[in-house]
């Protein structure tokens, strides 16, 4: 599908394909901008030691730079509350925490990559080893230790992106840290979907991330974007991480097949 979506973009007729460009550079220099902005911002809070908004603005701004139409439905908890969402795009990560301030936890291996790694410390991402399967108790009881309940934490516990249509098996090892969960803490299910521009929002296959990025930079038309918020859950009313994932999981599948209704907005 993302082949598609990119053969698509490469067959623009000349004015399409030049505008395209103009606004690929122009957004990859606004994220550039918002990014020095915001860490100039973010080393000053600091500074005086005051809690920093600026990762989430920063976050926040990639949605606004890159045309991101974002609605927002059902009831969304705020404090002690551990997202799990469906993964379609690198984008969903800037739809989520740019409005919600939340963190993530993700494989470790992002700690290295250039600026992309040093920005998910800025905003506390809670790293795991996928490769370190002997210290697996370690690592639950760190992120027991990281979430304290006051910035959301999400996951998404397919652990890779899917095209839209489907959910790939959740991997239950995501919900260790939940089982016990730690006090007062409950579970939402969230469920993007970024309806018919899904095609060409969607990184799956063998494409790579330069491919991605210029598909989603170049767009001409904005994205629209919907977030559901699922009826929150309580951990400790299961028996273990499977039957959290399970619970989750069920959930975004009805809204999955269903292709998102929710009659309230928020």
């Amino acid at each position: 599908m993302a082949l598609l979506s990119t053969a698509r973009i490469e067959h623009r007729k000349p004015l399409a394909l030049a505008l395209g460009q103009i606004l690929f550079v122009a957004r990859t220099l606004g994220i550039i901008g918002s990014m020095l902005i915001c860490i100039a911002g973010h080393g000053l809070w600091r500074l005086f030691r005051l809690p920093s908004p600026w990762p989430q603005m920063f976050l926040h701004s990639i949605n606004w730079i890159c045309g991101v139409i974002p609605r927002f439905y059902g009831k969304r908890l705020k404090r002690n509350v551990f997202y799990a969402a469906n993964h379609i795009s690198w984008m969903d990560i800037p739809l989520i925490a740019g409005f919600t301030g939340c963190t993530f936890v993700a494989q470790d291996g992002i700690k290295s990559w250039p600026i992309v790694g040093w920005l998910c410390k800025l905003n506390r991402t809670i790293f795991v080893s996928r490769e370190d399967r002997m210290s697996v108790d370690k690592q639950v009881a760190n992120l027991k230790a990281a979430i304290d309940g006051k910035q959301p934490v999400t996951i998404f516990p397919e652990g890779t992106t899917n095209d839209g249509t489907f959910l790939n098996p959740f991997k239950p090892a995501l919900f260790a840290v939940l089982s016990p969960p730690p006090p007062g803490m409950m579970v939402q299910p969230v469920f993007i979907s970024y309806g018919k521009d899904t095609d060409e929002i969607a990184w799956v296959g063998e494409e790579t991330a330069p491919a991605n990025a210029w598909r989603l930079l170049s767009r001409l038309k904005p994205m629209a974007a919907r977030v559901y918020y699922l009826e929150p859950f309580d951990p400790s009313d299961y028996a273990n991480r499977k039957e959290i994932a399970g619970e989750v999981r069920s959930r975004i599948s009805a809204m999955v097949d269903a292709g998102g209704h929710l009659p309230r907005r928020i």
